[in-house]
């Protein structure tokens, strides 16, 4: 059921040191998850602390390649979208504007089930920023990502009730 996180080389777990992963298990379909993240116009109702997503080159919705900046943690952030596999992975890397040598990874499964679809984020971060924003606050990055998962999972249970009637 689970496969491994594509990481680039140098931003796998054992090379970072923040790495932390948040679950859930959401009715809903997949289509409307992989719909919620990838237009990224529906971040500003679930993804905390982003009011907009700037996609740049171009680009209307998230895509294999997709650059973009937004404000994530407090920070200014330009990333690109690094795995694409329709309905099921999502994968961007990038970093604060403020800190070159501060990275992140950021990756999404997303997995049918029974019930609806269960939802599987994974995140790797290293450099000073990220180390003294931890530091303020050991699990910060963690509970952040437990509030994405569970505003996340509401929008797409409103917005699926919507659509069916």
């Amino acid at each position: 059921m689970f496969e491994a996180i594509n990481w680039p080389a140098d931003m796998t777990p054992s090379r970072s040191p923040i790495h932390f992963t948040n679950e859930l298990e959401v009715a809903v379909s997949p289509e409307t998850i992989w719909s919620l993240l990838l237009d990224t116009t529906n971040w500003p109702l679930f993804y905390p602390g982003v009011q907009e997503v700037h996609l740049l080159d171009g680009h209307k919705a998230l895509q294999a390649g997709t650059r973009f900046e937004t404000n994530l943690a407090g920070q200014d952030v330009a990333a690109s979208v690094l795995e694409f596999e329709p309905i099921t992975r999502l994968a961007w890397g990038g970093g604060p504007k403020a800190s070159k040598e501060s990275r992140a990874h950021h990756a999404w499964i997303i997995t049918p089930t029974r019930r609806g679809v269960h939802l599987w984020t994974e995140e790797t971060m290293q450099g000073p920023l990220w180390l003294e924003l931890a530091k303020e606050a050991p699990d910060i990055f963690w509970r952040t990502h437990e509030k994405l998962l569970q505003d996340l999972a509401k929008v797409a249970v409103e917005y699926e009730t919507r659509f069916r009637k």
